[in-house]
């Protein structure tokens, strides 16, 4: 048996490839879009893609598994778990074999058995797999969004990101069950997860990529508690906001993500036709490093930086209705951008240009715009009248924040721009500040003025030992 885990870092997403190396048949487990990687790995083992599944309807990338079924001309098989409401509405025209609890299919001399394992979704399943070329008793088990290195997968985001109401606590107690299915199985089960830490689909992940059972039965607080009631409070409890872009995600992997292909590149352009684009309706963003967008860049572009975080906040930001454009530094930025967007299915990119035509651009006559920076000895000094907005998630708020300071996570501030506090300088902060700086860029591009972005955050105001407050109790913005 062949095994190989391939991670994504900015979507801390994990997929798998096992083979078997007699038959020469291998298996992809929860493969997003990027499918040439796992045709690669395959074929530099000596192995054929000839079987595709997932554990359950994501909600936070784009699946591969319609695109590389095809490609490879592999079998697919898909949950038929959780009632009609969560059917793949592909499966019949991709003839893909349809699975339920208990169902069981070869890769070679490899057996993979379907456990259903209902709670972060209801169709959610998890794959026992039993090298049988070795011995009879399973290896290990893929579980999907459903048990993790040091946490389970939440069970809220139907209701709190598809906006399915009353199901998080279903869930939740549906979720204590699948764990409490798991009591009959030995603690020497490898733990291979679909996400790491920094993962939106659970709130406390580990950063190690696997585990085992009985060391899971140690350390995660999930398998801890015996309690249902005591269970579903703590499980519920935390949970940071999902991104807008998780309900796209879930539709569109319900109803079969577009098969990319060969994509179109889009178009070099310069600025005055990036401009001409926003103007009309379109998204301008800029890659660039945070400091080089606060220098100076174009009015009414976006700030989401080329970071590890930078899928994640695209995905709050670009609408999926309408084209976006892009200035990213040079062409190799571009194909990063492009393969990191598509991951989450933003595919509407039409133009782009360099961070050289801002030089042209002003060269022209255009004028950049600034973002003023200010840092916590100067805000604690702040005579002028200036008001402080906290752009971190509502936990974070919860936890400490600067006296009097009111709370609007970055991710709901373009639906709530009428609440941002205008007429006197704006400070804005979150916990470091890479959240603020792209939160200035958006009110910048509202036509707020007068942003300034705090220098380190609150961790550098609280280092240097300004007040907090720790009231839960305070109204938000």
């Amino acid at each position: 048996m062949l095994f190989r885990l391939f991670y994504d870092p900015k979507l801390a997403q994990a997929s798998y490839l096992v083979g078997c190396s007699i038959t020469g048949e291998a298996l992809v487990v929860d493969p997003n879009r990027d499918i040439k990687q796992y045709l690669d790995a395959a074929h530099a083992e000596g192995l054929l893609v000839a079987h595709v599944t997932e554990t359950h309807i994501h909600a936070d990338f784009a699946s591969g598994s319609r695109e590389l079924a095809r490609e490879a001309g592999a079998q697919l098989y898909l949950s038929g778990e959780g009632g009609p409401d969560w059917q793949y509405a592909f499966a019949e025209s991709d003839d893909a074999v349809v699975l339920h609890d208990g169902d069981t299919f070869d890769v070679g001399n490899i057996q993979v058995k379907t456990m259903h394992t209902p709670g972060h979704t209801p169709e959610h399943l998890s794959f026992m797999v039993t090298d049988r070329a070795a011995t009879e008793r399973p290896m290990g088990i893929f579980t999907g969004d459903f048990l993790f290195v040091g946490d389970v997968g939440r069970p809220d985001l139907l209701e709190r990101a598809a906006r399915i109401e009353g199901t998080m606590v279903a869930s939740a107690r549906q979720l204590f069950q699948s764990l409490q299915n798991l009591e009959s199985l030995p603690d020497y089960l490898q733990i291979w997860p679909g996400h790491g830490a920094g993962s939106a689909c659970g709130k406390a992940l580990g950063a190690v990529p696997q585990s085992t059972l009985g060391y899971e039965r140690m350390v995660n607080w999930a398998l801890s508690i015996t309690n249902e009631q005591e269970f579903v409070d703590s499980v519920l409890a935390g949970q940071p906001s999902p991104p807008t872009y998780f309900a796209e995600m879930k539709r569109m992997n319900r109803e079969g993500p577009r098969i990319l292909g060969d994509q179109v590149a889009p178009g070099q352009s310069n600025i005055d036709t990036l401009l001409r684009r926003a103007a009309a309706g379109d998204i301008v963003v800029d890659t660039r490093p945070a400091t080089e967008f606060a220098a100076g860049h174009v009015p009414g572009t976006i700030s989401i930086p080329m970071n590890k975080s930078f899928t994640n906040w695209a995905g709050w930001l670009i609408p999926y209705d309408r084209d976006f454009h892009l200035i990213v530094a040079d062409e190799t930025k571009l194909a990063e951008a492009r393969r990191d967007l598509s991951m989450i299915g933003l595919d509407r990119l039409g133009h782009w240009a360099p961070a050289e035509a801002l030089d042209e651009w002003t060269g022209g006559g255009g004028t950049l715009q600034s973002v003023r920076q200010m840092t916590p000895a100067d805000l604690a000094a702040e005579s002028d009248g200036a008001v402080v907005l906290d752009v971190r998630e509502r936990h974070e708020w919860k936890a400490g924040h600067l006296p009097g300071v009111p709370n609007i996570p970055l991710g709901e501030l373009q639906d709530r721009i009428d609440e941002v506090p205008q007429g006197r300088p704006l400070v804005l902060h979150c916990q470091g500040g890479g959240r603020s700086s792209i939160a200035a860029s958006v009110l910048q591009a509202q036509g707020v003025e007068n942003v300034i972005n705090l220098v380190g955050g609150f961790r550098a105001w609280q280092e240097q030992g300004h007040p907090v407050e720790h009231a839960e109790e305070e109204v938000e913005a």
